[in-house]
């Protein structure tokens, strides 16, 4: 399946429903005998697509519908993303989240799907390891880094660092005067 044709199938499991009232409003200002504004476009899916210059599709989905997003890719039939062989953690400095890479190894395409959170205090998403059993570790390690929390985790504790240790590593606000090697 070509990045296009999964652009269009997924994008079809999350429609826009703002996206329906716009064409609303413009096809109003058109009866009204007033020259419509031309509106920016509005995307038909609540999800946001991108190559970036890659070869794999990037979806980015708000944490809301992250399991269900997750969920589907696996269970569908055209998708059939069965292996999830990357989860990592990401700090973009004013957002954390959450980078999946997956594998269809019956179709043989790949998808990145990205979520993200602006909570620094409290960053938490719902937990895929009951979709990829592999994820359970993965995740852990992204708590253990990065303090993300997973919903539903069966056992969400600190995998490679003491459980007294103080912060989360991978962060870039993290300040550790006594581990830290800065140059």
């Amino acid at each position: 399946m070509t990045n296009e044709a999964l652009q269009i199938l997924i994008g079809s499991w999350f429609p826009n429903p703002e996206a329906d009232k716009v064409v609303d409003q413009v096809e109003v200002l058109a009866d009204d005998g007033e020259d419509p504004v031309p509106q920016d476009p509005v995307n038909p899916s609540l999800l946001e697509f991108a190559e970036e210059g890659s070869q794999f599709l990037n979806v980015e989905v708000s944490p809301d519908h992250l399991h269900e997003l997750m969920s589907k890719l696996k269970a569908n039939t055209e998708t059939s993303f069965d292996y999830l062989f990357c989860l990592s953690g990401v700090d973009w400095g004013t957002e954390l989240g959450i980078v999946y890479h997956l594998e269809s190894t019956a179709h043989r395409h790949n998808i990145v799907v990205k979520v993200k959170t602006e909570d620094r205090e409290n960053p938490t998403f719902d937990s895929v390891w009951d979709i990829w059993r592999t994820a359970e570790f993965h995740e852990r390690e992204v708590f253990d880094f990065f303090g993300i929390k997973f919903n539903n985790h069966p056992n969400l504790k600190r995998l490679f660092l003491t459980p007294e240790w103080d912060g989360f590593p991978l962060r870039k606000d993290y300040e550790d005067a006594i581990n830290m090697v800065v140059k």
